[in-house]
């Protein structure tokens, strides 16, 4: 269960995923190649040229998303790397970092270090990293990870399949949400002593959601480095730290010390068919910025809505898109504009319309039907196809 030696190989670049028939070759060509160039143009703007330390706010999904909305928090270190999941050294050249949380019921830790691109992508090289995915190409990228890295930490099941639980939060968290970074610089110093310190004190679960959750692991990270840096609020959170309030503080710290370097950047959401995550509030916003919650709260205890609306303008108001750059490992390309952004998105929705609409027929099967009985593979020189079976198959 070791990371090391993880440094990219660089080959061209695994732009779409092919479709193989087992009897006859076939491959369809279609608006996606367009969408995969859009990405690519986007998902490599420069992010670092120095060694920081950086707040990951997540944005929610899934029942967090319908729920509270209130995300997740982790901490990226451009200058520390995993020698496994649980065990920090100082990187390499052409490594990028470690990505570390807080989980609950993941093999007992307190926290797991994870490398930034599986923890992002659920791939080791960023040529491998899918511009469009499903669940079931996520879902096969993530188990290969963990098979080929994480079997110690998370086994299979009795049975030898793909064992459920929490954690694929460890790998492909862009499959599923989009992230915000919030960096300020750190020294070699300073790093070498949060791996001394992780290193030497046990690491066994705590998770407490109230005292103890991946947000109070950041800020107790972040303040490491700079004291105070990250607070909770008693009004905006009623004195729980969430992920917003820890990205937030940083950038509030970061103002008042305009003499270190800070930056924030966006790691926008994979596209794909999986539905796209919702966006990041602290505990009074939820209630204020939800119509299920606020409106039937105004009608039957106004006094308390407004007490809700109070905290929020007082001290919950923050968007993390604001002034945000775009992610990127490569530091050779210029930052988008806004409004290059925005017409990258609407086309993106547009393509994206389109590729959902695509009725073409090859062989009386749609493009759909064939995706969906399509399995994911990966080729000996490790690019990612979708295999789907003949005709000759489907009549057997």
């Amino acid at each position: 269960m070791s990371f090391s030696g993880q440094t990219a190989k660089h080959r061209p670049s695994n732009l779409v995923a092919l479709v193989e028939l087992r009897d006859f070759s076939w491959q369809k060509h279609m608006k996606i190649s367009k969408l995969c160039a859009l990405a690519l143009a986007f998902l490599w703007m420069p992010w670092h040229a120095n060694a920081n330390v950086a707040v990951l706010l997540e944005e929610p999904y899934s029942y967090d998303g319908r729920l509270a909305g209130i995300g997740h928090a982790a901490v990226y270190l451009t200058r520390v790397c995993a020698s496994s999941p649980t065990s920090l050294r100082r990187c390499t050249d052409g490594e990028h970092g470690v990505v570390i949380s807080r989980y609950n019921r993941i093999g007992g830790y307190d926290w797991i270090a994870i490398p930034l691109i599986p923890y992002l992508y659920a791939v080791t090289n960023p040529d491998d990293i899918p511009v469009y995915a499903d669940k079931e190409i996520v879902a096969f990228l993530r188990d290969k990870f963990r098979r080929e890295n994480l079997e110690d930490l998370v086994p299979d099941d009795p049975s030898g399949k793909t064992p459920h639980g929490d954690w694929v939060q460890l790998v492909g968290s862009a499959y599923n949400r989009t992230s915000f970074a919030y960096e300020i610089e750190t020294t070699a110093q300073q790093d070498d002593e949060l791996i001394l310190r992780l290193n030497s004190r046990p690491n066994r679960a705590v998770y407490k959601v109230l005292s103890r959750n991946c947000a109070d692991f950041v800020r107790d990270i972040v303040n490491f480095y700079y004291p105070k840096a990250v607070s909770r609020s008693i009004v905006a959170d009623f004195g729980l730290t969430t992920p917003k309030r820890a990205a937030r503080s940083l950038a509030k710290y970061s103002q008042r010390h305009p003499d270190l370097e800070f930056a924030s950047l966006v790691i926008p959401q994979v596209p794909g068919t999986i539905r796209r995550s919702r966006p990041v509030r602290g505990i009074v916003e939820s209630v204020f910025k939800a119509k299920k919650y606020f409106i039937p709260l105004a009608f039957f205890q106004p006094y308390i809505a407004v007490g809700f609306a109070s905290a929020y303008l007082i001290d919950g108001r923050f968007k993390p898109e604001k002034k945000t750059m775009v992610f990127s490992l490569d530091d050779t390309v210029e930052s988008p504009t806004r409004d290059e952004l925005n017409s990258y998105r609407q086309e993106l929705d547009e393509l994206q319309r389109d590729f959902r609409d695509d009725t073409t027929t090859r062989q009386d099967a749609s493009w759909q039907e064939l995706r969906a009985e399509a399995q994911p593979r990966t080729q000996e020189d490790g690019y990612l196809i979708l295999r789907a079976p003949s005709e000759t198959d489907r009549s057997k």
